[in-house]
């Protein structure tokens, strides 16, 4: 007989929202868990936990992976999530502690944040790829699990669009850079500006890109600083 509740990490199946079931009416409250911008960078790195109610995927048409999801569609969607939560909760890690930390380090320990800021709290915690130690429940990772169980989708939804928002208000504070547009990952423009600006505070130093990028950019200006001498 296979040992209950699971444990070991799991992969995208259409039966994790059949197991998602089962653990809610053994174990209680499931909570999912999910990040938003690991890869970007620039900006935060946003975690939400989320605990939905039985079925509530009915009355959430369209609930998928963030990811796949239009702006449009995840912006209809975050409302109504957190109106029919049981109960939710976001943390947010500023680009300063990726860099201190690695950002690895700070998605589990984000996940770990976000899951036991939970009110009330859940019976069990599944998240989306990595197993989240120092929680006090049971939990499992499910590969793609934003994808295929409704509570990571559904914090997958509100990780987004909390974090998207952030950035298009950074926008306003470090205009030029194109946070609205690009959300702080590493598109080619998004790149030419550092080169062209320099860095912010909402760059992350640590990682490669970026610090070539402000490198060319200090060379650029000592160079120009060297022709006017």
């Amino acid at each position: 007989m296979a040992a209950w509740p699971p444990r070991a990490i799991v992969r995208r199946d259409t039966g994790n929202r059949a197991l998602e079931g089962a653990l809610r009416r053994r174990l209680g409250p499931v909570a999912g868990v999910d990040e938003a911008g690991r890869g970007a960078s620039a900006g935060p790195l946003v975690i939400a936990a989320c605990v939905l109610p039985g079925r509530a995927h009915t009355r959430l048409p369209g609930l998928d992976d963030s990811k796949v999801l239009s702006e449009r569609t995840r912006e209809r969607l975050f409302p109504r999530i957190l109106d029919i939560a049981l109960s939710a909760h976001v943390v947010t890690i500023a680009p300063r502690e990726i860099d201190e930390r690695g950002v690895h380090v700070c998605n589990i320990e984000g996940m770990r944040r976000a899951a036991m800021g939970l009110d009330p709290a859940p019976g069990y915690v599944l998240t989306d790829g990595f197993p989240v130690p120092g929680i006090p429940w049971p939990s499992l990772a499910v590969i793609s699990g934003d994808a295929s169980a409704a509570c990571i989708a559904a914090a997958s939804v509100l990780a987004k669009v909390t974090r998207d928002r952030l950035m298009a208000e950074m926008d306003k504070h470090y205009p030029g850079y194109g946070f609205a547009r690009h959300k702080g990952y590493s598109t080619a423009s998004h790149m030419a500006e550092i080169v062209a600006r320099g860095v912010t505070p909402l760059h992350r130093m640590s990682y490669a890109n970026v610090a070539e990028a402000s490198r060319m950019f200090r060379a650029r200006h000592a160079h120009a600083a060297a022709r006017h001498a």
